[in-house]
Order: structure tokens, then C-alpha cells, then sequence
């Protein structure tokens, strides 16, 4: 059989000639760093006049994205794979595909498709996931002699406002997913009892400088060495390393270092994956090109695309960057489907913008001293609480505050003090009505009528581009001397109120040692969202970090 070789758009298609009567045709989908890899072992094993069962082979190896494959099979089933979204019309499954990490084969089968993708699938390839940073910038932290711990690098990453950093999408770049799920990981232990506001602050660092494409990210990287370039450009972003050897094979002004930092992320592993529904000729036609592509002459294909082989060793030609180890690391075990749906979901919920309606409790109680903040109040602890969080967000947030006791504003136990509007317009003015905030000595807690009318008021104009949520911040239970809603009409009410069209979080933050936990549990259970208790307040700046990170990012 002769091959002929097409070009296309999409890759390339390798056929058999006309004068094959019976053909098996294999479509493989690749990511795009490995498409040509894929294509020219492809090609040299079509040279052999392959057959299967008597019948010719072609071959059309095409470059795709992984997520945008993700988002095909997804909806296939009628689903939607999270953070992903839909897929493109044009966009189609392939008889085999080998995507650029099996996080998405993971995700997939998590996302309820156990049938959807194939249960394992052999590597065909390697790259580690680095620490790609402009190298003068490296150069500070030791590189390329020193080795270094995501412990190490998080204090730098998260606190140094001289380092930009950034990442792809993580929802839909596997170098970002694994990537964040080892900064995560750090985030958490390194933070000890402050882990989830670590793990919080360092993913809104790289939230920062994050981009949808590769392409995009990279392209910020600093195009001149003065230290003004290297400040206000990208200083750091989890990348494969192909994709560094890649970007400084183009010969940059700023060449980028590449920090293997311990322990080490999940590497980009490139799965070779049947899809189930091939014919039994394609299965067949799958199993001999896999065969193909192991042995030296791949191996030196796949270095001369910057990409080691599957085992972690590199041919000839590899571009090695300067402190890459000698000998490959094990690749750790693929997290499980629970730390991976985890810490995307926190991503989501971090970055996505929020729209979010804040309720401080101003009742008497609010003025008693807390000894371990200093003997500050509840009520200025809880206030600074919440300026650090305005501080957190961004101007694409929306924002409301109000306060609550008895008989705030005529009979309303609550009172407005900035409406709900974007911090881009009205920060300073929130900032200055928190500053002014003082507790109602005589007060009572008016919570649950608060509770009934700040929902509402979130759902008017609820906006289906932001997480639309309600924090109520509150250190005692229910006391209304003027009779208001008990707990059972409150549940109701909401029941009446809530449409599964407009979600709502309801964060109920319980300050102190007084506050009546199973009702604010019996509130949150009925809305969605979470109830976070806060004994020491002056802990009550990590709890609010945690009640931030909870909100769900389905709109």
C-alpha cells in the first residue's frame, strides 16, 4: 500500500491509495504538541503497508484540544463538563485520543461518564509540569543550583507584590490543573490551621495573570531585561516544560527558567485512549499504531518536540533547560477525582466573579471585648474582617452592606448601607460604610426577618454571569422582642422564594460561643451554601476566606 499525505487544517491525514478496495480507517485526535510526533511514526509505519484482518489501514491524525474533545464527549451524553462549558459544533470524537494528561480522562469518568472514556490508557509521552519564570527573576531564588519546595516559593508567590503571577485556565489547561493542584496542596499543609486562607490567597496571586490560552500566557512573559520589564510583566506561572523549551527555542530577549519544584506536579503523560463504540477492525488498527510509538527512533521524534518519552528519559536532540534532573522523577499517582473536583471548584469559586450581598450583625452583643484580638470588639474585628475581604476582591465584584439588629430603619430589623453595585464604582464608599459601623447597644437579633429580606434582595437582579450569594455575619441566635418570622415560617418563606433557575448561597458565619448553630445548619441546609462557626473571633478573617472559597461556582 503507498501513503500519500494530505495536509489540513485540523493536522495531518495519512490515507491508503485508491487501489486499496477495503480500507480501515483510524481517526486520532492529539494534542497539539504531539500531533506531528503522532503523525510522522504514523507515517513510517504506513510505509510498511500495514493491513488488518486483510484490509488497509489510513490514519488521520488531527491536532485538538483536549478540552475542547472534553466538551464533545461530554455532550454526547448531554452533559457539560465543569469549567469546560459546550462544545463546537465542529469539533469531533476521534476513534482514538490522546489528550495532554489523563486528569481528563479522569474528569470525564468523575463527571458521571464511567463508560465515556476508557478506564486506563498507556502513555505515550512525558513532560513535567514546572515553575516556568523569566530567568533573571529565577536566578534570585537560586536557579539554577538550588532545588526548591512549593513551601519554599509560596510566601513568594502569594505575599510578594513584586512577582506577577498567573496560570492557564486550570478548567481547561491540564499544565494549569496540575499546576494548581500541587500549589493547593502546599497551600493547605503549609497554611496549618490557616490552610484554606492560604490555599484562598494563593490562588487569587495566580488568578492575577491568568489567560484562557497558552498563547495568551506566555506572550506576558517580559520582553526586556530592565527591571522595570521584569516587574510589571509575568514573573511566574505553572507550564509544561515542553512549553518552555518551546518558548525559548523562538531565542526570547528573556529566556525562561524552568523550576522543577518538589514535590513534584502531576507530569502531562499523554494517554493513548480507545474510545469505546470503535469497530472491532479500528480497535485492532489502535493496538498496532500504539505499538509504534515506543522505541528509539519516537523517542528522538519526541525530543526534538521537547517532550520526553513516557518513561521520563529523553532521546536524542532534547532541548534539556538548565537544572533539569538528570534522571526523570516518578511520576506521583494521579490524584483522585475528589481533590482534583475540589480544587477546581475552589478555583472557580475564588476567581469567578461574585456577586454577594454582606449582612453585619450590629446587636448589643456585638460591642463585648475579645481578648485574644487585643480586647478590639466583636464588631471591629468582624469589620475588619470584612475590609480585608474588599481588599480580596476584585472590581469586577459586585457588593452590598447591610447591618442587622432590631428596628434598624422604622420596623426592619436591618438597614441598607451601600446597595448592591460593582466595586469598580463604589469601593471607596464601601470601605467608608464599614469604617463607620458601630453595634446597637440596646440591640436585639432580628435574624431571621434579616435573613427572609436580604435573600430577596439578593434575587432582585439576580445575575446569572456571578455566584450571587449572602453572608450573614452574626454572634447570637434569633431574639426579636417585636414577634417577627420563628424558624419554621423562615424555612418556609424561602422554600416559597427560592427558584432553582436563580441559585442563591447563603454563608451563615456564627461568631462566638453563643450563636445557635443547628438553626443557622437548618438555613443553609434549605438554601445551599454553609454554616462556618467562629468560637475566637479573632479567627474570624480565615473563616471568611473559607465561607468566600465555598461558594459554588454553578450560576
Amino acid at each position: 500500500m503507498l501513503a500519500i499525505i494530505v495536509a489540513s487544517w485540523g493536522g495531518y491525514r495519512l490515507f491508503a491509495s485508491p487501489s486499496c478496495s477495503d480500507t480501515v480507517r483510524l481517526s486520532v485526535g492529539a494534542a497539539r504538541e504531539i500531533a506531528p510526533v503522532v503523525q510522522s511514526t504514523a507515517n513510517q509505519w504506513l510505509e510498511t503497508k500495514p493491513t488488518v484482518n486483510g484490509k488497509c489501514v489510513a490514519v488521520d491524525v488531527a491536532a485538538m484540544e483536549p478540552a475542547d474533545v472534553a466538551a464533545a464527549i461530554a455532550g454526547q451524553h448531554k452533559s457539560i463538563l465543569g469549567g469546560v462549558g459546550q462544545a463546537s459544533g465542529k469539533t469531533r470524537v476521534p476513534d482514538v485520543w490522546i489528550p495532554d494528561s489523563s486528569v481528563w480522562l479522569q474528569r470525564l469518568r468523575a463527571s458521571g461518564g464511567q463508560d465515556w472514556v476508557p478506564a486506563d490508557a498507556q502513555s505515550v509521552g512525558r513532560s513535567p509540569v514546572v515553575l516556568a519564570m523569566p530567568q533573571p527573576l529565577a536566578a534570585t531564588l537560586g536557579w539554577p543550583n538550588k532545588k526548591l519546595t512549593w513551601a519554599d516559593l509560596l510566601p513568594k508567590l502569594t505575599a510578594d507584590a513584586k512577582m506577577r503571577t498567573g496560570i492557564v485556565d486550570p478548567a481547561r489547561d491540564a499544565s494549569g490543573t496540575n499546576g494548581l493542584l500541587a500549589l493547593a496542596g502546599a497551600a493547605g499543609s503549609a497554611g496549618g490551621a490557616n490552610g484554606q486562607a492560604t490555599t484562598v490567597a494563593a490562588l487569587r496571586a495566580l488568578a492575577t495573570g491568568r489567560s484562557a490560552l497558552r498563547e495568551d500566557l506566555v506572550a506576558k512573559f517580559p520582553r526586556a531585561t530592565d527591571a522595570a520589564s521584569l516587574t510589571s510583566s509575568l514573573g511566574a506561572a505553572p507550564l509544561s516544560e515542553q512549553a518552555v523549551i518551546n518558548y525559548n527555542s523562538g531565542q526570547p530577549p528573556v529566556p525562561l527558567a524552568a523550576l522543577y519544584i518538589e514535590p513534584a506536579p502531576m507530569p502531562m503523560d499523554y494517554p493513548f485512549a480507545v474510545m469505546p463504540g470503535v469497530s472491532p477492525g479500528q480497535s485492532e488498527a489502535a493496538r498496532a499504531l500504539l505499538v509504534t510509538l515506543a522505541g528509539d527512533a519516537y523517542r528522538d521524534r519526541l525530543a526534538q518536540a521537547g517532550l520526553r518519552a513516557a518513561d521520563g528519559s529523553a532521546g536524542n536532540g532534547f532541548a534539556a533547560t538548565k537544572g533539569a534532573p538528570l534522571t526523570p522523577s516518578p511520576a506521583p499517582e494521579l490524584p483522585d477525582p475528589q481533590s482534583v473536583d475540589k480544587v477546581l471548584s475552589t478555583w472557580s469559586a475564588v476567581t469567578l466573579p461574585g456577586r454577594m450581598l454582606a449582612v453585619i450583625d450590629v446587636s448589643g452583643s456585638m460591642a463585648e471585648p475579645v481578648p485574644t484580638a487585643g480586647n478590639a470588639t466583636r464588631e471591629q474585628v468582624t469589620v475588619e474582617s470584612a475590609k480585608r475581604g474588599v481588599a480580596l476582591f476584585d472590581d469586577s465584584w459586585a457588593l452590598g452592606i447591610w447591618t442587622f439588629s432590631t428596628l434598624m430603619d422604622g420596623p426592619n430589623d436591618y438597614k441598607e448601607l451601600v446597595p448592591i453595585g460593582l466595586l469598580a464604582n463604589q469601593r471607596q464608599q464601601t470601605l467608608a460604610a464599614l469604617s463607620g459601623i458601630q453595634p446597637n447597644k440596646n440591640g436585639s437579633t432580628g435574624l431571621y426577618d434579616t435573613v427572609l429580606a436580604g435573600y430577596k434582595a439578593v434575587q432582585t437582579n439576580w445575575d446569572p454571569s456571578r455566584v450571587n450569594s449572602l453572608l450573614i455575619m452574626t454572634d447570637g441566635e434569633n431574639d426579636d422582642p417585636a414577634g417577627g418570622l420563628n424558624l419554621d415560617q423562615l424555612i418556609d418563606e424561602l422554600k416559597k422564594t427560592m427558584d432553582p433557575n436563580r441559585p442563591i448561597q447563603v454563608i451563615m458565619m456564627g461568631i462566638g460561643t453563643s450563636v445557635g448553630e443547628p438553626a443557622l445548619k437548618r438555613i443553609t441546609d434549605t438554601t445551599g451554601g454553609g454554616t462556618f462557626l467562629v468560637p475566637d473571633p479573632s479567627k474570624i478573617g480565615d473563616t471568611f476566606l473559607k465561607g468566600i472559597a465555598l461558594r459554588s461556582s454553578a450560576k
